[in-house]
């Protein structure tokens, strides 16, 4: 723990406010931004923070452990970093920052396939810790490959994405002029001249590239390969699940689930669990809140398979409400870019220690010392 860190960035939101200080416009643009009005971005954050506890005092001095257990594998923490694409945009070399956080806190990573860094490279860092989210492509060929090459390279756990059948509109962006890869325009210049950090990195590392694809495509040209991907991947129907299933030897998560009679379906197709997720609000601004929609996911497959939550997650008291309300394992995106992108390595460990010390905070004025009665605590809605 570094103090300095605690005393001069608390909470995540300080980290955010640094990171986009340091990122050119096009860049924080497509970090920070959602669909349509982003409704649903403040959606998810509302419906959170609606979730209130009834603390009961005098527990003593017994701490809750963080421990948790996820298909065999024990994590010292009940969060993971989420999967997010084109990272590289954001920072150069931030999956190896956050494969190494994963690998010293002892946390998932998710590894998208849309990242900058192939698994041949991220695999060895993050050390086991590894997990892989599949954006579908029709070419079952392809599929086949890359699940050979994220297994060998000992990522543990499949993590397929199933709210992105259609690129969203993500008008805020479009305001931006994000592309990619970034307009040769004099309005990029001179954003990127405004963040001679991000610069200076870009020029050592490359433009950004989809490393991990361009084995299929035959090309390194980052818009060529986006435009492969947008015309070849991402639509799902059940019985690709279920073929995937069959190629796939290790657990198996479905991504941007909101309903549970989809969630129901994802068990019986061969899932071990589903991630409840409206894609953070970057995919359809008429989305539920996905905290909202876990409840009845839990309900619907409690004791079949695991349920996680993504989406909204701003701190360790997010985390708590998401545990309560009975997911087994919470995945945060964004959180961890801001810290990596704000301070480098160190800002993404100082995100990691961030969540564990607010989550231990808010435990012990909760009086929980068990993440498993968390449940019991919360407070009934409208008292």
């Amino acid at each position: 723990m570094n103090p300095y860190l605690f005393q001069r960035y608390p909470a995540v939101a300080d980290l955010q406010g640094r990171a986009k200080r340091r990122l050119p416009y096009f860049s924080w643009e497509y970090l920070d931004s959602g669909t349509g009005k982003e409704h649903c971005i403040s959606r998810n954050e509302e419906a959170l923070r609606e979730i209130t506890f009834l603390p009961r005092l005098m527990q003593g001095k017994r701490r809750a452990t963080l421990d948790t257990e996820l298909f065999g594998t024990t994590y010292k923490t009940p969060f993971g970093i989420a999967p997010v694409g084109l990272t590289g945009l954001m920072w150069p070399g931030i999956e190896k920052m956050l494969a190494k956080t994963a690998a010293t806190y002892s946390l998932p990573y998710c590894l998208s396939t849309v990242a900058t860094e192939t698994p041949e490279v991220i695999g060895p860092i993050v050390d086991g810790k590894g997990w892989f989210q599949l954006y579908p492509p029709e070419d079952h060929g392809i599929r086949h490959d890359l699940l050979a090459r994220f297994k060998a390279s000992g990522f543990t756990t499949l993590v397929i994405t199933a709210d992105t059948p259609v690129q969203s509109q993500r008008e805020r962006q479009k305001r931006a002029g994000v592309s990619v890869p970034p307009k040769r325009s004099i309005k990029t210049y001179l954003s990127a001249a405004m963040c001679p950090a991000w610069s200076h990195a870009t020029l050592q590392h490359g433009m950004p590239r989809f490393r991990t694809m361009e084995k299929y495509v035959d090309a390194t040209d980052i818009a060529e390969i986006g435009a492969y991907m947008n015309a070849n991947m991402g639509s799902l129907d059940w019985d690709y699940i279920a073929e995937t299933r069959k190629e796939w030897d290790g657990p198996m998560l479905i991504k941007g689930i909101l309903s549970p009679s989809d969630a129901r379906q994802s068990i019986e197709c061969g899932a071990n669990g589903v991630i409840v997720s409206n894609h953070g609000g970057r995919q359809f601004d008429g989305a539920p809140a996905a905290i909202n929609a876990l409840p009845d996911v839990v309900e619907e497959i409690a004791g079949e398979g695991k349920v996680l939550f993504d989406s909204g997650i701003r701190g360790g008291l997010d985390i708590c409400r998401a545990l309560a309300l009975g997911a087994d394992f919470v995945l945060l995106g964004r959180a961890f870019i801001y810290g990596a992108v704000a301070l480098g390595q160190q800002g993404s460990d100082h995100v990691a220690e961030l969540l564990i010390s607010d989550l231990n905070s808010n435990l012990a004025n909760l009086g929980c010392t068990d993440l498993t009665q968390l449940a019991t605590y919360l407070q009934e809605r409208g008292k």
